[in-house]
């Protein structure tokens, strides 16, 4: 900056002089708040006594954890698969052998698996009692079971369904349902009337396919 004169020069020191005390009038202010912050620092340590910051590990996670997430298109695809596996409506008729305890083989299986399953040649590593349930949870019990069964790789169940003397008419109302809905399992291999130790006519005795079949 150029002076050209004694008022020119009086003015720039007046201003030297003005930024000097500003410079001043701030460092106090600074200092001053310095001061208030270990004074409230110490009132708080002669409170609680002399304190250390936890390591960062150990601090605790005060956020909530975020909801899990839930798979609203698979338990719609497994409702509706439950729905559509099995069916009231499904003619079983033509499906079942002409004897009198109508078992059932699928197409391919020889007739010595039911002759074996009628023997007892199976072991029953697993059962459900249907017996006294309503048509809407008997049918998505025994579908459940069935493919739960399946899944863990046994192969020969039974299913009592009682032998309808509780029923209007006495009529088999039940068992005559879970035929229909065992055949149109997949993975129902065959099925017979129990023998009488095993249930009789209020029973199926069930083979499943080997879990690899539905691969």
């Amino acid at each position: 900056m150029k002076i050209n004169s004694l008022a020119g020069l009086k003015a720039v020191k007046k201003e030297i002089d003005a930024q000097a005390l500003r410079a001043a009038t701030e460092a106090a202010q600074r200092a001053r708040e310095a001061k208030q912050l270990a004074a409230r620092h110490n009132l708080f340590e002669a409170a609680v006594g002399k304190v250390q910051r936890m390591p960062q590990s150990l601090l605790a996670n005060l956020r909530p954890a975020p909801p899990q997430p839930i798979p609203k298109q698979q338990l719609l695809d497994d409702a509706a698969a439950l729905q559509e596996a099995i069916s009231d409506e499904f003619d079983v008729s033509s499906l079942l052998e002409t004897d009198e305890r109508l078992s059932f083989r699928r197409s391919g299986v020889g007739p010595d698996v039911t002759q074996k399953l009628r023997r007892g040649k199976w072991s029953i590593q697993r059962q459900i009692d249907l017996h006294g349930m309503r048509s809407d949870e008997a049918r998505e019990t025994l579908s459940a079971f069935i493919r739960d069964s399946h899944s863990q790789g046994i192969r020969c169940v039974r299913v009592v369904t009682g032998k309808g003397l509780g029923s209007p008419g006495k009529a088999p109302v039940l068992k005559e349902k879970v035929h229909r809905w065992l055949v149109q399992k997949a993975e129902v291999v065959a099925f017979v009337q129990a023998q009488p130790a095993h249930g009789g006519a209020g029973a199926l005795v069930v083979l499943l396919q080997p879990v690899r079949a539905l691969l």
